[in-house]
């Protein structure tokens, strides 16, 4: 093989150029990624309540979907969370499965036990994602002069935004952190007690006046003869203003009077959700949070909604910007231009390295043409196997450098000294010399194959790591090999010269006699540990001893926690708190952020209503993006989380726990591990939630870990409605019509839509606020 390249240069010259030119259209086109996709594929599940308690949702919903979801291909585990309101259930599988593939058959499940579900539930919809629970990147919307407020940011982002963004491909859901506009009703229980109007009857006349009704139209087929006009007929149209919802019959009196929704109700154009809102470095703001469908590739994702987002900017009004409070893709591509400049000082020293030794320009140019052979070569054997750029595959390559330029420096020594001792001429020199050492070459890289081949056959997260690792190294000692038997003979017949070494530069003299005296020593030292075999060993053995101490002590991690420019902070009230607590002690974690820590945070973006660990008044998350590396030399985002959970720790307006990004995005929620207790043996709730307050209070006392949190607000006050039944009957009064009334006053009632402007927004029908504030609203 080797002797028909050494007479046919131009053709190797042309199989190195084709490999090339496939790894530079691969390095053009594959995606770039922190880590390979090891997040497994996981489907997830959102249904809404209003006004369910968890216990209700739990039951009603949760469960129903739960037992449903039986029978599915490559299911893992299933978890689920029970708010209030709302449920939640995410489904793993294992690698074996399509992510496409498991969405459909989780659609096919749940479309089984649809109807077992409540109507509520049926109406808002059930949602099916393949998503990951990390959050990829947050986008906010923000006043820079002071002219909008959250609720008119919120409904651009509802207008303009989250439709764009929701159909980016790399999209698996988003989560909005505000809220748009709804005409809302606000019913008063003694206005409606004088007129004798229940809500039932505001429901249904909203429901039956608020409609676009088409009856045909004049001139309709078969037409008469001589008609010359047809005409679409129109009876009645959806409602736009609060003039005209105030004007809603609701009865009319046989005396003639009437009662309008306008003489039950306070009516207006308010928001959509008062449950949440947002802050941006403590100034109104709205936004978004991105999170990853599975599989998809990170900085691909950021860049493609950014895109969107900038294509989005020239619509919106003056002085509103877009800002990205939070984003883990430019650590992503920090990362992998790290690895970069790693492989340029690797190739940089590697060409050195082969000068000094080698002492001759053309014998040092033949092993390095073989580094951009080979490295092109490997990103061409990277996107056939679908593969991505990663901080593990170019780790691997780096490695590789030192290996993938042996099989040529092997070659180029042995001609060179075919060529010095026998006398011989560069092509035939080159002959003989393959033919000493073609089997050594390939036996050695089948040997450093063996060693990493196994990593590819392991299985689960660890595999997926080691899979594209060892698939990426042996590539690319398999391409160096190849260019040792083909590119390389031919550059030696044709570059090498007789005689190239006769006359020396004074360093190099210096070198070689430094280096002769060095290899001298080195072999008189291993001459004597020979003669003394026991005395070897001994100290192998205390070596061998010492390592393994060593490596018993050493911490075990799967991966390290690494400062990504951004930190969460997740903030709870006590239980039962207003928004208006909860804003406080947010204003509290933000003030110390911004001014305590000025050196390290950049910003802040606040969304309140919205937790890792549930929803509600009592609830909010921060979101922290961090200056660039290179502003806060020596502030480090670990300190930062430490300090900050030490400075809010014995807090008595409530915990807040700073966290960092998860390694591995998709692998949870943040940096850490979650585990779950199961109650096997029936309990109780109860009993569960003391074994979980134990194992917490336990894990913190051990001093192994930190920020530990656990059984996060199982339980919910709750005021409990004791009906009775028999007298509701003997009233006249339907349950369903009192669990209706009560569901209406209390939670809200999304009856349909209005036109507000050139969009449709919720018509929802409520008790006035006044009217359900305490217990004794009830009665």
């Amino acid at each position: 093989m080797a002797r028909f390249f050494i007479h046919r240069p131009v053709f190797a010259w042309v199989l190195a150029i084709i490999t090339m030119l496939t790894g530079v259209y691969g390095l053009s086109s594959l995606p770039i990624a922190q880590y390979p996709d090891i997040a497994p594929t996981t489907v997830r599940i959102s249904a809404s309540y209003t006004g369910a308690s968890p216990e209700i949702v739990e039951n009603s919903v949760t469960t129903i979907i739960e037992d449903g979801l039986t029978g599915l291909d490559g299911l893992v585990y299933m978890t689920s969370s029970s708010s209030s309101g709302s449920a939640s259930i995410e489904l793993t599988f294992d690698g074996t499965v399509d992510g496409d593939i498991a969405q459909v058959q989780v659609q096919n499940k749940l479309q089984l036990v649809t109807s077992q579900l409540p109507d509520a539930v049926q109406q808002a919809g059930i949602s099916v994602t393949r998503s990951t629970s990390s959050i990829l990147l947050v986008g906010a919307l923000t006043s820079t002069d002071g002219s909008y407020d959250t609720l008119q940011l919120g409904d651009l982002i509802a207008q303009m935004v989250e439709d764009p963004v929701k159909r980016t491909e790399g999209v698996g859901s988003i989560q909005s952190f505000g809220s748009g506009y709804a005409m809302r009703i606000w019913l008063d229980p003694l206005k409606m007690y004088q007129y004798q109007v229940i809500p039932a009857d505001v429901v249904t006349a909203v429901s039956n006046q608020n409609t676009n009704v088409t009856v045909g139209s004049l001139g309709a087929q078969p037409v008469r003869k001589g008609q010359q006009l047809t005409v679409k007929l129109s009876a009645q149209s959806q409602l736009s203003t609060v003039a005209e919802f105030e004007r809603i019959l609701l009865r009319t009196e046989s005396d003639g009077s009437t009662v309008f929704l306008g003489d039950v109700a306070d009516i207006e154009v308010g928001q959509e959700s008062y449950g949440s809102s947002s802050r941006y470095n403590g100034k109104p703001a709205a936004g978004f949070a991105v999170n990853l469908a599975t599989g998809a590739n990170a900085v691909d994702t950021a860049e493609a909604v950014q895109a969107v987002l900038n294509g989005i900017a020239g619509s919106l009004p003056a002085g509103v910007d877009i800002v990205y409070p939070y984003d883990t893709s430019p650590f992503v591509q920090e990362s992998i231009n790290q690895v970069y400049h790693t492989l340029f000082e690797a190739i940089a020293l590697v060409f050195v390295v082969i000068l000094v030794f080698l002492q001759s320009w053309r014998a040092t140019l033949i092993p390095t043409l073989a580094i951009p052979v080979v490295l092109l070569g490997t990103f061409g054997v990277l996107t056939f196997m679908d593969m991505s750029i990663n901080t593990l595959t170019m780790f691997a390559l780096v490695l590789a450098i030192g290996l993938l330029v042996d099989d040529a420096i092997v070659v180029v020594e042995n001609v060179e000294r075919v060529m010095e001792e026998e006398g011989l001429g560069p092509v035939e020199a080159t002959e003989k010399s393959m033919e000493e050492i073609s089997s050594a070459l390939i036996g050695i890289v089948l040997v450093l194959s063996a060693v990493f081949l196994p990593m590819a056959f392991m299985s689960g997260s660890t595999g997926v790591i080691y899979r594209q690792f060892s698939i990426t190294i042996i590539s690319a000692m398999v391409l160096s090999l190849v260019v040792a038997l083909t590119l390389t003979p031919a550059l030696c017949a044709t570059l090498l010269k007789s005689g190239g070494h006769g006359n020396r530069i004074v360093p190099a003299r210096w070198f070689n006699r430094n280096l002769d005296r060095a290899t001298n020593g080195y072999a008189a030292t291993v001459g004597r540990l020979i003669r003394r075999p026991a005395r070897i060993f001994l100290l192998l053995a205390a070596i061998s001893a010492g390592a393994y101490m060593l490596y018993l002590r050493l911490p075990a991690s799967f991966l390290p926690t690494e400062d990504q420019g951004a930190l969460m902070v997740m903030v709870e009230a006590p239980d039962g708190s207003t928004t208006q607590r909860t804003e406080a002690l947010v204003a509290e974690v933000e003030t110390y952020l911004l001014s305590e820590e000025s050196d390290t945070v950049d910003s802040v973006f606040a969304a309140l209503g919205f937790s890792f660990g549930g929803s509600g008044q009592n609830a909010a998350m921060l979101f922290v993006r961090l200056k660039d590396f290179s502003e806060r030399e020596g502030f480090d985002a670990a300190s930062l989380v430490t300090r900050a959970n030490m400075r809010f720790m014995a807090n008595r307006n409530g915990q807040v726990f700073f966290l960092q990004p998860p390694s591995i995005p998709g692998m949870g929620t943040s940096s850490g591990f979650t585990m779950y207790l199961i109650d096997q043996a029936g309990n109780g709730q109860q009993a569960l939630a003391t074994a979980a307050d134990t194992l917490v209070a336990e894990a913190n006392a051990g001093g192994q870990a930190t920020s530990l949190r656990g059984n996060d607000s199982p339980f919910d006050t709750a005021l409990r409605l004791d009906i009775d039944q028999q007298k509701a009957t003997a009233f006249g009064v339907a349950i369903s019509d009192i669990n209706a009334m009560l569901t209406t006053v209390f939670a809200g009632r999304d009856v349909n839509d209005f036109t507000l402007g050139d969009d449709l927004r919720p018509v929802i029908v409520q008790g006035a606020a006044a009217g359900r504030m305490q217990p004794s609203d009830i009665d």
